[in-house]
């Protein structure tokens, strides 16, 4: 989502309009309903005021919501409609927990938990408004100056947040529930990516629309009437529809630990053709905090020479926590040329050399589980740079065989590349690498929207794509995946 400015709201204004105090007494030691409305309003700012009011386009007029000027104005709406009550606040505990207020929850007494596992019965925003919301958010201010360029002539002449434009967009009749091809081509042409995120849409909505239960008033049909389908059917339809349209295998993340998750970060080489990696231990720290929240036990390990490495290698080959580990990943930060790291001491290492360690004959403990091998190191020819970006590559190779000869020939392994074959990968020297930090930042933003890791990898390949100005770079993934790896959502945000 675009960045605005967002100014802090004075409690005593927000006092002053909206919700007023109530002046009756606790009962039974409870706060009161509005009084817990008003710790919500004084905590929220600008911006989540207008996200609250796109979120409700559909339940409130546009009218009332433009007028809305404050939290405690949307919740007096709700009230009145009886959308929101003390015995039933779950439409405000989703609205909180789609604009990640999470900690807000308490004063309605639910948890983060407790929505999600309620959603999918008690959901009121639409699929629609979430969608438009959830494009909002992975809309940044290059895609979103493209997409008002390329619709320039149906566009107000004012500054435009990435939902205001989404939102122009739908009260222009140019997107709406079931016609979103504007935005499609929109996405098609500046960012492929978010098209991902309509397809996903589309399905469900179509299994929301085949599985909605009868309604009461309609279950009986006039005499003389045939249904035009039975129940039987819809069944056979639900049948005929690709397993990916309704519910893919998804890979069991329930057991008694995550995994282990292994970093080998090389800075120093006792080579001199290789030069010191300035920047990666920020990308360690940063693969360390992201990996520890996901719930991996993280092990790292720093200027790892060949002999060390293939200690570590056999070490975690056999380890026995893999037995009750849901997954296993594997980080290697350093100089590369094509399909091989070097080590601290400057030994070529082939990546499928590694990899072929975890295999299901070689470490029967993550048979049938998701082995992901994250490579940062550049993957072809040295360019030069300036002072603060460096090169993680040496010694070109003239030809490359293909990326898919890294990954050993069984399921349940990805390989995530910082580059595509042949191109150098670049690192700043003291923010880290463009991969691992829009790694990190992705996991950190998309695993609690519930996206699978194929989404956040193809997500960063269009993060990094666009960085660089003139120097550019194309991480590439490779994988034998066989269902949707989805990270449960930690408790405790990042």
């Amino acid at each position: 989502m675009e960045d605005i400015l967002i100014s802090e709201k004075s409690g005593m204004a927000a006092a002053s309009q909206g919700l007023s105090m109530s002046s009756s007494s606790h009962d039974n030691g409870r706060e009161n309903f509005r009084e817990r409305l008003l710790d919500i309003d004084y905590n929220l700012g600008d911006l989540e005021v207008e996200q609250l009011k796109f979120l409700c386009q559909d339940l409130v007029s546009r009218k009332n919501l433009e007028k809305c000027s404050s939290a405690s104005d949307i919740f007096e709406h709700l009230l009145a409609r009886k959308l929101l009550s003390e015995e039933d606040p779950f439409l405000l505990a989703e609205l909180l927990y789609i604009i990640k207020q999470n900690s807000l929850l308490k004063y309605l007494h639910y948890t983060k938990e407790q929505v999600e596992n309620l959603l999918p019965t008690k959901r009121k925003v639409s699929l629609f408004r979430n969608l438009l919301y959830e494009m909002s958010e992975n809309i940044d201010s290059e895609i979103l100056k493209s997409m008002i360029f390329l619709q320039k002539e149906s566009m107000p002449k004012m500054q435009m947040t990435s939902l205001s434009f989404l939102g122009h967009l739908e009260k222009q009749a140019q997107i709406g529930e079931d016609d979103l091809k504007v935005l499609e081509d929109l996405c098609a042409k500046v960012a492929p990516s978010l098209g991902r995120k309509i397809e996903k849409y589309k399905k469900e909505k179509a299994f929301q629309v085949v599985t909605s239960p009868v309604d009461k008033e309609t279950e009986s049909l006039p005499q003389g009437k045939e249904e035009v389908f039975s129940c039987s059917d819809v069944q056979q339809f639900l049948g005929a529809l690709p397993a990916s349209s309704l519910k893919s295998p998804v890979y069991k993340m329930d057991r008694k630990c995550r995994g282990q998750c292994v970093i080998i970060n090389n800075h120093s080489f006792t080579v001199t053709s290789l030069s010191e990696r300035r920047g990666t231990q920020k990308d360690a720290e940063c693969l360390t905090h992201v990996f520890k929240w996901l719930g991996f036990n993280v092990n790292i390990y720093n200027d790892v020479t060949k002999e060390n490495l293939e200690e570590v290698l056999i070490k975690f080959q056999s380890h026995p926590d893999h037995a009750d580990g849901d997954c296993f990943v594997f980080c290697v930060l350093t100089h590369g040329k094509f399909g091989a790291v070097y080590s601290s001491d400057g030994v070529l290492i082939p990546i499928r050399e590694i990899m072929s360690h975890f295999t299901a004959l070689q470490c029967p403990g993550l048979a049938d589980k998701p082995k992901l091998f994250f490579i940062q190191a550049c993957q072809g020819e040295e360019i030069q740079l300036s002072v603060s970006i460096e090169a993680d590559a040496i010694n070109p190779e003239p030809t490359h065989p293909p990326l898919q000869n890294s990954v050993p020939n069984e399921a349940d392994f990805l390989l995530g590349l910082a580059t595509v074959p042949g191109y150098v990968s670049f690192r700043h020297t003291t923010e880290g690498s463009w991969y691992i930090q829009s790694l990190y930042n992705h996991l950190k933003d998309l695993v609690p929207r519930h996206e699978d890791i194929l989404s956040i990898l193809t997500a960063v390949n269009d993060d990094v794509s666009r960085r660089g100005g003139t120097r550019k770079q194309m991480p590439q993934p490779a994988f034998t995946l066989r269902k949707i790896l989805i990270f449960p959502v930690p408790e405790e945000e990042l």
